[in-house]
């Protein structure tokens, strides 16, 4: 005796063309490149989105002449001997001068110019 699985066919193996299956496979191809492009749009969109609302919230600080800051480390200024546990920032340094936004002299607390 037979099962029932074997002798029955499906809808879609009944149906099934060579043929159909090869031009399908070049349309899908076709629209991957259109999909890609649409998820790229929907990143950039989302970031941006992301970017206002970051913007948005934050106040910027203004700083004078005098008042003391911090450096961020970045990595020609690292000490590689402290590894991952290192200092983020270094400082504090007092501001000498502000030459535009962003670009400052900073000076050592007892008034040497930090290079």
């Amino acid at each position: 005796m037979v099962p029932v699985e074997v002798g029955s066919g499906s809808l879609h193996r009944d149906r099934y063309a060579e043929g159909d299956a090869e031009v399908n496979q070049w349309l899908h191809l076709d629209l991957l490149v259109e999909a890609r492009e649409n998820s790229q749009l929907k990143l950039v969109a989302s970031q941006q989105g992301a970017t206002r609302y970051y913007n948005k919230k934050v106040k910027g600080q203004l700083l004078k002449v005098g008042d003391l800051v911090l450096r961020k480390v970045i990595p020609n200024t690292n000490n590689p001997q402290h590894g991952v546990f290192g200092a983020n920032w270094e400082g504090p340094y007092r501001i000498k001068a502000i030459l535009w936004k962003g670009i400052d002299h900073l000076e050592y607390l007892e008034g040497k110019l930090v290079p």
